[in-house]
C-alpha cells in the first residue's frame, strides 16, 4: 500500500512538473527568439559569435578594418548561447559560428563576409541604410 502511495506521489510530481515547466520553457523559447530577431533587424550589422573563435575573430577584424562597429553576441559568455545557436539554425540552417547578419540579411560566416567585401555587396548593403 505505502508503495502505490509513493507511486502515485511520483506520477502527480511529475504532472505538475509538466505543468509549470512546459509553459517557462515556451516563454524562454519566445524570448530567445524575440532577441535573436530583434539583433538582427535592429542592428545596422549583427554578428552571433563566440570569443575564442578564430573565425569569428577574422570576421571582427574585417569588420573593425571598415570602420564598423556591429552589435556582437558573444554565444559562449551567455547562459542562453546554446538556445540562440538553435534558433540560429532555424532561421538560416546553421549552428556555426560567426553569422553575420546586415541590414537583416543573412551574409554568412567569415568567408562568405570576407567574399561580400571582395565583391562590394557589403558597401552596397551598408549604403542601403
Amino acid at each position: 500500500m505505502m508503495r502505490l502511495r509513493w507511486s502515485v506521489l511520483v506520477m502527480v510530481t511529475f504532472a505538475v512538473s509538466l505543468f509549470w515547466l512546459g509553459p517557462l520553457q515556451v516563454k524562454a523559447s519566445n524570448s530567445v527568439s524575440a532577441f535573436v530577431q530583434n539583433a538582427i533587424y535592429s542592428n545596422r550589422i549583427a554578428v552571433f559569435s563566440k570569443s575564442y573563435c578564430p573565425y569569428c575573430l577574422r570576421a571582427k577584424r574585417l569588420l573593425a578594418e571598415l570602420n564598423e562597429k556591429p552589435f556582437v553576441v558573444e554565444l559562449d559568455l551567455r547562459d542562453d548561447g546554446f538556445q540562440i545557436q538553435s534558433v540560429l539554425l532555424d532561421l538560416i540552417g546553421r549552428r556555426t559560428v560567426p553569422q553575420v547578419f546586415v541590414n537583416g540579411k543573412h551574409i554568412g560566416g567569415s568567408d562568405d563576409l570576407s567574399a561580400a567585401v571582395q565583391s562590394g555587396e557589403l558597401q552596397k548593403l551598408l549604403s542601403a541604410s
